[in-house]
């Protein structure tokens, strides 16, 4: 996902965006805690698009 995505999609999407990533952060988190995810770069993956839906947030709400 990149932020050119992003800005095209309107508040509500990007907050039912931001919604499933936190959940999958946690999936991510335990299966780490358990010991059964293989690859570790998934983990960072999801925290950078995190942030990248939280920049486009506050950026809209800026412009507004």
């Amino acid at each position: 996902m990149n932020a050119t995505e992003l800005r095209g999609k309107d508040k509500a999407a990007l907050e039912k965006e931001l919604g499933a990533l936190l959940k999958a952060q946690f999936s991510l988190r335990m299966q780490v805690a358990t010991q059964q995810l293989n690859n570790t770069a998934q983990l960072k993956k999801v925290r950078r698009d995190i942030a990248r839906v939280k920049t486009v947030i506050n950026s809209k709400d800026g412009q507004q």
